[in-house]
């Protein structure tokens, strides 16, 4: 590795996080005088967004942090090499959990693991974005739809990607313990059947409980 591949490594990561770093929920939220730590389930992501300031903006936090792991991976893949684009794109999911802005905090990383994947491997992405359309539908249950589907990333990662660079299988990996050290406290409430659904089904869901109830 020579001094010039090691520069655009370290530029890659630097940016990367940097740019992950930018929290839009946190910002819209301080624009409109919400403290997101102390809002909803606390997290400073889109789905707490949506639940704590409407769903167009919920949707609009979604799009930001997708192309906060989206843009660095295609802009350095094409200055440098695909590998550097994913230290870049590792990099903004980092940014995006542990951001400066935010003291060290941040959001879980799905949707920004999302953006990077779709610029590295769509059908690896779209893959996992399937899990986790599914577990969502079938459970309602955000949080254990993006554990699910982190933890089939090295899955598909191995069986559809077959690339011989060995950091695609370090990252898929690292991804997948990061998925699940982020959701502990939402696993914990998993278990105690506290955690919070999403309403998406909502009128179904009326239908079952006013049959339930004629029952």
């Amino acid at each position: 590795m020579n001094g010039v591949e090691v520069g655009w490594i370290v530029t890659a990561a630097a940016v990367g996080y940097l740019l992950g770093a930018i929290n839009p929920a946190a910002i819209i939220a301080k624009a409109r005088g919400i403290d997101l730590n102390s809002s909803g389930s606390g997290n400073p992501g889109a789905t707490n967004a949506a639940r704590v300031m409407g769903r167009k903006t919920g949707i609009l936090v979604l799009i930001f942090d997708v192309l906060k792991g989206l843009v660095p991976v295609l802009v350095f893949s094409a200055l440098a090499t695909p590998p550097v684009g994913g230290i870049a794109g590792f990099a903004a999911i980092l940014g995006h959990m542990t951001s400066p802005f935010l003291k060290g905090k941040g959001g879980k990383g799905v949707a920004t693991l999302a953006g990077m994947l779709f610029a590295l491997q769509p059908i690896v992405a779209l893959c996992c974005v399937g899990v986790f359309l599914l577990v969502l539908f079938l459970t309602r249950y955000v949080s254990l739809s993006s554990i699910l589907a982190g933890l089939a990333l090295p899955v598909f990662v191995l069986w559809i990607w077959r690339d011989d660079v060995i950091v695609y299988r370090v990252f898929a990996i690292a991804v997948a313990v990061l998925v699940v050290l982020t959701h502990k406290k939402n696993i914990v409430r998993l278990l105690k059947g506290v955690e919070s659904q999403v309403p998406i089904l909502k009128y179904r869901d009326r239908r079952k409980s006013r049959r339930r109830n004629e029952l």
